[in-house]
């Protein structure tokens, strides 16, 4: 499933330039018994399966100490089998693939985003491990960023009925993370989109590093209304703002058109923007008094 659509566009081409490397670890490696078992019926009853604590904490472990090796200062070389991913800059190697298993679909994945081409000290510095969930965080355009700008991500992709609780409270470094209030059949698309988002922030990734300063919830707002030629279309026009060359005029249309439709599709957002306008002020306001 790696890197998948991921492979095309503008993340295939950042994936053949070396930008970013994909490096699927398959969980089904770390079963004991024959059949590659993973997951197990409910404790006290009920529907689906849940993943086990011990595949997966085993699973976990190895990602760990895959994305320790990628941290220090020479090229990644590990192999690795289906189900991880991983971001290198440019100024490393691509990972050399190793032996991979052989592991079918339907099976739960790791991902491993982000090594850096400074010299990060693996003692000191750990890459994030994020567990995809319904039951998690919503993610965040500022905590994309964050793992995009980091040493890298480990994705722990859940099916079924999710995860044995347990393995959050032997690795409680894991980051519950969900998508949206929406049930996928697993966290392998959910961690596609994580993916997507912080590789087109990778430098080079975009055409012009100003590309998405703009964008939806980078400034706390949704994106403006964008308009192309023609000019009249079916007897709708350009606004006539956008056509008059007065740039400090069209920045106060976007940012007006910006508010607005946050404040009417998302008034969760608008109020977190209200909020962190009125803070600054009242900082102002205690300084002076001071």
């Amino acid at each position: 499933m790696f890197p998948g659509p991921l492979g095309i566009s503008l993340a295939g081409r950042a994936l053949e330039e070396g930008k970013w490397s994909c490096a699927p670890i398959q969980i089904r490696d770390f079963a004991t018994d024959k059949h590659r078992t993973v997951d197990d019926t409910p404790a006290g009853g009920g529907a689906g399966m849940v993943l086990r604590a011990d595949i997966l904490s085993a699973a976990v472990a190895f990602a760990k100490r895959e994305m320790a090796q990628k941290m220090r200062p020479r090229p990644f070389r590990g192999g690795v089998g289906v189900g991880s991913v991983s971001i290198t800059r440019p100024l490393l190697q691509n990972p050399t693939p190793g032996p991979s298993p052989k592991g079918e679909g339907g099976s739960p994945a790791l991902a491993s985003v982000g090594t850096p081409k400074f010299s990060y000290n693996a003692e000191k510095l750990s890459a994030p491990i994020i567990a995809m969930t319904p039951r998690g965080k919503p993610i965040t355009q500022a905590r994309i960023r964050e793992l995009a700008a980091g040493p890298g991500v480990t994705v722990l992709c859940g099916r079924f009925e999710g995860f044995d609780e347990r393995l959050f409270d032997a690795h409680p470094e894991i980051e519950l993370v969900s998508m949206g209030d929406i049930i996928l059949s697993g966290g392998e698309i959910g961690a596609l989109m994580l993916l997507d988002a912080c590789i087109r922030l990778l430098p080079g990734v975009m055409g012009a590093s100003s590309s998405g300063d703009e964008e939806s919830f980078e400034q706390g707002l949704l994106e403006y209304p964008h308009y192309t030629r023609p000019n009249d279309w079916e007897g709708r026009m350009i606004p006539e703002v956008l056509r008059s060359g007065d740039h400090a005029k069209i920045a106060a249309w976007r940012k007006q058109q910006a508010e607005e439709i946050t404040r009417l599709r998302r008034p969760d957002l608008w109020g977190r923007y209200k909020d962190a306008r009125v803070q600054p002020a009242s900082d102002v306001r205690q300084k002076n008094k001071d």
